[in-house]
């Protein structure tokens, strides 16, 4: 039952937030950040639920979340951790076509300078490179369209989309 959502998969610093806002504008679709709906419904920043409640505890937060999306003509764009969470990822690929937004290491490094702060899960020791090289096999086991997002400007991360979906 596939609607006319668009869910964008990536890692931190990808361009899913941004691209995302632009894209729901251009199509005249709701943008839905379900980090600030588990925001508002913990009452906390996601780095402060992450070290108040641990990891775990976060990613079913997180997974609860985006299970219970229940939206129409909207452009849908989780953590970079969903992908951890089979039950959110088969709920978002039944409710959507799901993109991922494949970005180089070396620019996601240069985007994203403090990841502690944005809620970004990190292992002990584990650098963001580890993680990049952990979840893109798993963005590519998800996506239903793999977008390469290193080009100049949100703008024509959001064109290539449209061409390849057709809108």
């Amino acid at each position: 039952m596939k609607t006319d959502n668009i869910t964008l998969i990536g890692m931190p610093g990808a361009g899913k937030s941004t691209v995302g806002v632009i894209l729901a504008k251009v199509l005249g679709y709701e943008f839905v950040d379900p980090d600030l709906l588990i925001q508002k419904q913990e009452g906390k920043l996601l780095s402060e639920i992450i070290a108040e409640k641990g990891e775990e505890e976060f990613l079913d937060i997180e997974s609860k979340v985006n299970e219970e999306l229940d939206c129409k003509g909207a452009v849908i764009a989780p953590g970079g951790s969903v992908i951890y969470e089979p039950a959110a990822m088969a709920h978002l690929k039944e409710i959507s076509k799901v993109v991922y937004l494949n970005l180089d290491i070396e620019t996601i490094e240069k985007r994203v300078a403090n990841v502690k702060k944005r809620g970004v899960i990190l292992k002990e020791g584990q650098t963001l490179r580890d993680l990049y090289n952990e979840r893109h096999p798993l963005y590519e086991k998800y996506a239903d369209i793999v977008i390469d997002a290193n080009l100049p400007s949100p703008e024509d991360v959001l064109t290539k989309i449209c061409e390849i979906i057709g809108k």
